[in-house]
């Protein structure tokens, strides 16, 4: 992929957000090659947006890949990772995924389940744009934040 074929800008100032900034790193501690060391954060965080045309050259029936799987991850990685900075409580992601793209994603703090997502086609995950990306992180955070504010001793355990 040339750097002429990316759908978000090199100077995007959503790249400095703390929420991409920790999907840059989730992205990164998962590539055991090296691969993502020279590239810029907007070329690592690029598949995650699915444009028109993106979307449309993923078949509508499909199993998702290995790298797919990895980005999902990634995300709910990187949700955990900003409740954590967020309550100084450790949060868990545990994602459970069928070999067909189906499953569930969780996140516990301590014995309460802060988030719980049920995960279809995984082979199309994606996003319109990383605003949109952003803007649905920040809904589970702030979820998750506002539940480990209702039942702390829970989330203590």
């Amino acid at each position: 992929m040339s750097e002429a074929a990316l759908v978000i800008e090199l100077d995007d100032p959503i790249l400095e957000s703390d929420f991409m900034q920790e999907m840059v790193k989730q992205m990164r501690a998962i590539d055991t090659y090296g691969t993502y060391d020279d590239w810029s954060p907007a070329k690592i965080l690029d598949p995650f947006v699915l444009t028109k045309e993106r979307k449309a050259e993923i078949p509508i029936v499909g199993d998702p890949d290995d790298i797919v799987m990895s980005r999902v991850k990634a995300f709910y990685n990187s949700i955990s990772s900003l409740i954590e900075k967020e309550c100084r409580l450790m949060a868990v992601p545990m994602i459970n995924l069928s070999h067909e793209g189906f499953g569930r994603a969780i996140i516990t703090v301590g014995k309460l389940i802060v988030m719980d997502r049920t995960l279809r086609d995984i082979h199309r995950f994606g996003f319109k744009s990383l605003s949109k990306m952003k803007d649905e992180a920040d809904k589970y955070l702030s979820v998750a934040l506002e539940i480990i504010g209702k039942y702390p001793d829970v989330a203590g355990l």
